[in-house]
């Protein structure tokens, strides 16, 4: 079925805090509302991306009250309306519902696009040709969500498994999905990369808001009834904003992969290669995003690095005053914030969000 696109909307997931790039990201400047690559922020990467396909009343942001002024004034373009300011953070399978409640509520045809506000992709075309065909798929009430090609055996994503191809005039190759697979160990990882038939999973999600609703109805009641309440409440802006507030702490903090996807019955992948994707997710994913020199060392951010018998490292630095020198060192990321200097192999920056945790665990406010 070809899907009228005049009833697509795009759902920008923005509340996240991006522990794993720490210390640049903190609580009061998370790794969205930063400029990691380039000028721009990753959030107005993301609404830039999105405007040449959807025009600003059709670009939904949903976020929590910290962060909401921020991005206002980074996206001024978009509708006040059309933020979804969430009371606090209860997980994707949340924000999924009262993105769905809410366009369903303004079109009842609507279909939606949720993508995350952090992602870098470099081949715009291919993503909005992606998006297009996708909602095509979703219109036949297929849950759809866009893979990965994986280009090495990654531990950090989970995979999805594709199973036969969907039958279907549809404009690009889509599967059903056979499983959904947690973040593997490298060996497991290095398997599913020689088995083929794997995509990373991208949390990238296309589905028509009654679809979604419906199954959320049937796997979450929980949510589908404190949805329900809130629906009951919409019309009026106090009255939505007060049940939203009572009806949204007692949910269960869950994500709509564990919540909805992986026992959902009508699933589709569409797997994507060259799309030149990552979700900037820790420091040593800057290397796939920025261009390194001859010896592949990147300085980032203005910083002045001098690179001595060096290789493979990234520094980023808050001050084009301040000077960094490197000797004899390979495969590090160095990380100048001001306030914190963080030094690590660049195998182990995914682990910068244990240090989060140690400094929350032993009260060290003032560097989070």
């Amino acid at each position: 079925m070809s899907f009228d696109f005049s009833h697509a909307y795009a759902v920008i997931m923005a509340g996240g805090g991006g522990t794993r790039l720490w210390p640049l990201s903190r609580k009061d400047s998370p790794k969205q509302l930063l400029p990691l690559i380039g000028e721009e922020t990753l959030f107005q990467s993301t609404v830039a991306r999105l405007e040449e396909l959807f025009p600003p009343q059709r670009i939904l942001v949903v976020t929590v009250e910290e962060q909401a002024q921020a991005m206002k004034s980074q996206a001024p373009q978009l509708p006040e309306e059309n933020y979804l300011i969430e009371p606090a953070p209860r997980g994707t399978a949340s924000v999924v519902g009262l993105a769905a409640l809410a366009l369903q509520k303004r079109d009842p045809q609507a279909a939606l696009a949720i993508l995350p506000s952090d992602h870098f992709i470099r081949n715009v075309d291919l993503f909005h040709y992606l998006l297009k065909a996708a909602f095509d798929v979703a219109a036949d009430d297929y849950l759809v969500t866009l893979g990965i090609t994986p280009t090495l055996p990654s531990t950090a994503y989970g995979y999805i498994q594709q199973g036969a191809a969907l039958n279907g005039e549809y404009k690009y190759p889509v599967y059903t999905v056979k499983s959904f697979k947690e973040k593997p160990s490298e060996e497991i990882a290095q398997q599913l990369l020689r088995m083929g038939g794997h995509s990373w999973n991208s949390g990238m999600f296309i589905w028509k808001a009654e679809t979604i609703l419906r199954e959320i109805q049937k796997q979450m009641p929980a949510l589908y009834s404190a949805l329900n309440k809130i629906g009951g409440a919409w019309d009026d802006s106090s009255a939505r904003e007060a049940t939203l507030k009572e009806a949204w702490l007692d949910l269960e903090n869950k994500t709509v992969d564990y919540g909805i996807m992986e026992k959902a019955e009508k699933v589709a992948v569409l797997p994507a290669g060259g799309l030149g994707w990552s979700d900037v997710g820790a420091w040593s994913s800057l290397f796939e995003v920025l261009l390194p020199d001859m010896r592949g060392n990147i300085a980032a951010n203005d910083v002045l690095h001098l690179a001595h018998e060096t290789n493979n490292t990234l520094v980023y630095g808050g001050s084009s005053e301040r000077l960094v020198v490197t000797i004899g060192v390979d495969d590090m990321v160095i990380v100048d914030s001001g306030d914190v200097l963080l030094v690590c192999k660049a195998d182990q920056s995914q682990k910068v969000k244990e240090v989060v945790e140690h400094l929350k665990k032993h009260r060290q406010e003032r560097y989070l």
